[in-house]
């Protein structure tokens, strides 16, 4: 059996404080990405920038942490060892930089939040508000874009939280906090006379107007078609709901839309009718993410006034005029089973 390899500790311990958290931080990186190049372009440093951290860490080691003749580049047996102490490191020093910062609501100073575009007109402005009032050292910093997007700078660790759609897959690294159940239900023209039923089998003439497949949502709505075995004409894919909206009101086609969705509409409401899905019944996940850095305090004060404001501005307009909905499209908490 071969010896397991070991790193030489034999050393003084003055030498250890010689190590670079930047060269730790770029080594974790470069060991999961197996890219110096991609290093450099995700953290704006020069390509021999980063390799100038490789060699520094390795040269105060004593020891070769990555093979640097493959490509990728790959662990040595003694890299994945150090790896592992290294990832498990730094996410203590993240957490107490974090906390350190945050201390308590009154000395937060940063916050990189991101909000669907789904809620930028009806939730985004109070709550930046409210938070203005609740964090008043804080340095915002707001974004909005679509779902994928906000979870990918999560995980890349470019914001502290966000709100977005939760995907169909598992968001490892990230700390979920379920806001709203919004179900999907059909979208017509106020003029329409064809059945719900009638209208996923193609039998109204009139087109089904389907989200992007390249969003959360579209993805959500194709995946349950394909499972209840419906298939629709593809004649439309469009990205913005605005768009879609307007052309239900103009009686171009309908859609597989939500409560929420169908709020952002306002101008249209007057002309669009939401029905009950026909079938098995569906839904998707409005949630809070953070990093698994980020204080729980400061990210159950962001979750709950978010459940305040979906409540007054979306929630309860939806169901006040399609009560239908008030089992459905409702409001999620951490302790309720996550649909």
């Amino acid at each position: 059996m071969l010896a397991s390899p070991k790193i030489n500790f034999e050393r003084p311990i003055m030498q250890l404080t010689k190590l670079s958290l930047r060269g730790l931080e770029i080594f974790q990186l470069v060991a999961k990405s197996g890219s110096v190049r991609k290093v450099a372009a995700d953290t704006g440093l020069s390509i021999s920038t980063v390799s100038h951290h490789l060699r520094r860490l390795e040269d105060d080691l004593g020891v070769s942490l990555l093979d640097h003749t493959r490509r990728p580049m790959v662990l040595t047996p003694v890299g994945t060892i150090f790896l592992r102490y290294i990832d498990g490191g730094l996410r203590l020093i993240r957490r107490g930089e974090i906390e350190l910062a945050s201390g308590n609501l009154i000395e937060a100073q940063n916050l990189r939040l991101g909000i669907v575009d789904d809620f930028e007109s009806e939730v985004a402005p109070e709550l930046m508000q409210f938070l203005m009032r609740a964090m008043p050292k804080c340095i915002f910093k707001h974004y909005t874009r679509p779902s994928l997007e906000i979870l990918e700078l999560l995980q890349k660790q470019n914001l502290d939280a966000g709100v977005a759609t939760r995907p169909p897959h598992d968001l490892p690294g990230l700390i979920e906090y379920p806001l709203l159940r919004d179900p999907f239900v059909l979208a017509v023209p106020k003029s329409n006379k064809t059945p719900a039923e009638d209208l996923l089998q193609d039998g109204s003439g009139l087109p089904f107007l389907r989200y992007s497949r390249e969003q959360i949502i579209g993805n959500l709505i194709e995946t349950h078609l394909r499972r209840s075995k419906v298939s629709l004409e593809n004649r439309f894919e469009l990205e913005s709901n605005q768009s879609i909206m307007g052309m239900i009101a103009e009686e171009i086609g309908w859609a597989i839309t939500t409560p929420s969705q169908y709020v952002r509409a306002k101008r249209f409401h007057d002309r669009i009718t939401l029905l009950p899905f026909p079938r098995k019944n569906f839904a998707r996940t409005i949630s809070l993410y953070t990093t698994e850095f980020y204080p729980h305090e400061l990210a159950t004060l962001i979750a709950d006034t978010i459940r305040r404001l979906l409540s007054r501005h979306v929630v309860e307009q939806v169901t006040a005029s399609t009560p239908w909905l008030l089992h459905d499209f409702q409001l999620l908490t951490d302790a309720d089973e996550q649909i």
